[in-house]
């Protein structure tokens, strides 16, 4: 465990590269009724969101979870602001590698 420093850097946020997104992970992630949720709400904004600003039946650790989860998936792409995460959807990258996939999934959702 290391300790930050007062200044307070960004930490380095992963995630993964277009090519690196694997269809099985997106299917996982978005096999979650909590995160699936998410992603619909994400894709009716047209800004970049807090992790917070969520209508979730969840704790915030839990929400911390399920976004870490999107973001390993390569669904979401978080940048830290203040002491905040704002979310967008990546859904130019997702479009890319599945053509169709988030389409499909959201109108069925």
């Amino acid at each position: 465990m290391h300790s930050q420093a007062t200044s307070r850097t960004p930490e380095a946020i992963h995630h993964p590269a277009r090519e690196e997104i694997e269809l099985g992970a997106v299917l996982h992630a978005l096999s979650d009724p909590v995160r699936l949720k998410i992603v619909a709400s994400l894709a009716c904004r047209p800004d970049a969101c807090p992790t917070g600003s969520f209508d979730v039946p969840v704790t915030k650790s839990t929400c911390t979870h399920h976004f870490r989860v999107l973001r390993d998936a390569g669904i979401v792409r978080q940048r830290p602001e203040g002491t905040a995460r704002l979310n967008t959807l990546r859904r130019e990258d997702l479009d890319a590698r599945f053509p169709g996939l988030l389409d499909s999934v959201l109108t069925a959702a």
